[in-house]
């Protein structure tokens, strides 16, 4: 999920998705590759309103579309990418399609079972969203600023307003060839 440099993740009326900051944000290929497959029908949801737990929301989604809108892309070797949560209409890309490392494939969106938007992404040894394992990964660099407070997180509202960058760090730290951990702040190269 994206922050302003507040850490908040919603500014503004947070019962509308373009008022969360990673909303329509851009999203890159990890690596080359081919698009295995995709899927660009579900609409965007509610904001603060987690599908699973809703008795008749819950009742759209099936393995199919947990994920909402998502890419899945063959990186070679067995291995697969899978972007998910896309904006309904935003994917720039289709099976069979040639992509490079950086190129831009989707917009980030609200699709699935998710309440807020933000970014579902791992590498998995099977094109099928059902039938993969998790592959380990690391990122080749970004910057360590911290870390969320799990207490003010479980404490948040479904929506997730609130500010979380109390444990943020002063000056950022460099990291090369790591997995961040759940709940790190961390910030990309530009």
């Amino acid at each position: 999920m994206r922050t302003n440099d507040d850490g908040e993740f919603v500014s503004g009326d947070k019962t509308k998705n373009e008022s969360y900051l990673g909303y329509g944000q851009e999203i890159h290929a990890v690596a080359d590759g081919t698009i295995s497959s995709t899927l660009d029908t579900l609409e965007a949801n509610t904001p603060g309103v987690l599908p699973a737990s809703d008795p008749e929301l819950r009742k759209q989604i099936t393995v199919e579309t947990v994920d909402g809108n998502h890419i899945v892309q063959d990186l070679g070797g067995g291995v697969w990418a899978m972007y998910a949560h896309l904006q309904k209409g935003s994917l720039l890309v289709k099976p069979g399609d040639q992509v490079k490392a950086g190129q831009v494939i989707a917009k980030l969106g609200n699709t699935g079972n998710s309440n807020a938007a933000h970014l579902h992404f791992q590498l998995m040894n099977d094109p099928s969203l059902i039938g993969a394992d998790a592959v380990p990964y690391v990122l080749d660099n970004f910057s360590y600023a911290g870390f969320l407070n799990p207490e003010l997180m479980l404490a948040a509202d479904d929506y997730i307003t609130g500010k979380f960058f109390a444990d943020h760090l002063a000056t950022v730290q460099p990291r090369t060839d790591e997995l961040p951990m759940s709940g790190n702040i961390i910030n990309f190269p530009g």
